[in-house]
């Protein structure tokens, strides 16, 4: 590893005192909003932070998912946020007066402390040259049927992992629309502004998507950095003012909703079948099959992405004028 420079020092210092204190505003911001915007902050310098580890497709997912969209989804949580309480439903503050001498606040305190206490410990004693499984990954790449080494691990090496992340991921739009709540409307023209962006941005997002996906093979990108941008493509679509129409709310919407798990499933049990081994793509087929997976993966995670900032089931539409 290459010796810091100076500025370079001075850079990451700085770097992990802003996020630092990004994290400690956010906890203990008694304003929802703020805490939001904070947390959004925190999200986009976290990113700059693994872009200095070297590591650039989890920048590109903290970026898109962890700062962009889930901001959106806090957000429209927000906004839907029903108290009892109509000052406090208007100004989206949380009364902090006996939570620092609450039980549960103290064990909790306890036990964060703990968990930090065993990481600081585990990374303290990690030896100087851990090997790692790099030179596993590395030697193995060539039939992966992929040149990046981290699309390799998520879609081939540890395919099953990612298949877990898709369901993880639909089983939390299932729970939003368990609850019951319906998706609301203002029938009412966007803002010439809005109207004005989304109909410029919308084609360029819908390009980027795709060249996150088609990149993800040998650069970083993929699925999951492409399905967010696409979400947040689905995202804008929703504040410009558009809904679903009626024909596509049922079928076609859970069909997109679940096409990237089941290509998952399908192309385990078929590998199974054929390789003997889950997930075992055969070498002269491999790219192929890893970027239909990944197209798949992509159109479920954007629209399970839109779906949630719906913060309902679109059946229960309801528009107001």
């Amino acid at each position: 590893m290459e010796a810091l420079t100076p500025l370079a020092l001075i850079i990451d210092g700085l770097l992990v005192l802003g996020l630092l204190w990004l994290a400690w505003r956010a906890l203990n911001c008694t304003e929802l909003f703020t805490a939001i915007v904070l947390f959004i902050a925190f999200g986009l310098l976290m990113a700059l932070a693994w872009v200095r580890l070297e590591a650039p497709d989890i920048a590109l997912a903290e970026a898109a998912i962890g700062a962009g969209l889930t901001g959106a989804l806090l957000l429209a949580a927000l906004a839907r946020l029903q108290s009892p309480d109509a000052d406090a439903a208007v100004t989206g503050r949380i009364t902090p007066a006996s939570r620092s001498t609450s039980p549960m606040f103290r064990l909790a305190l306890l036990a964060a402390l703990a968990v930090a206490a065993g990481l600081g410990h585990v990374v303290m004693t990690l030896p100087a040259d851990a090997p790692g499984l790099s030179h596993e990954v590395a030697a193995q790449l060539a039939a992966s049927g992929v040149g990046n080494p981290v699309t390799a691990v998520l879609l081939n090496f540890r395919g099953y992992d990612t298949l877990l992340e898709l369901v993880v991921l639909l089983l939390a739009l299932l729970g939003v629309w368990s609850l019951g709540g319906k998706v609301l409307h203002i029938d009412t023209d966007p803002s010439p502004v809005l109207d004005t962006l989304s109909r410029q941005l919308l084609p360029v997002l819908i390009l980027v998507a795709f060249y996150l996906l088609w990149a993800g093979a040998d650069a970083p990108g993929g699925a999951f950095q492409a399905g967010a941008v696409l979400g947040a493509a689905g995202v804008l679509l929703l504040l410009a003012g558009w809904r679903l129409r009626a024909g596509l709310v049922a079928l076609p919407l859970r069909i997109v909703l679940i096409v990237g798990p089941s290509t998952f499933v399908l192309m385990a049990v078929v590998t199974l079948l054929v390789e003997g081994q889950l997930l075992a793509f055969p070498v002269e087929h491999a790219g192929l099959l890893i970027l239909i997976m990944e197209g798949a993966a992509m159109l479920s995670i954007g629209a399970t992405l839109a779906a949630l900032f719906m913060g309902g089931n679109p059946d229960n539409q309801q528009v107001h004028r």
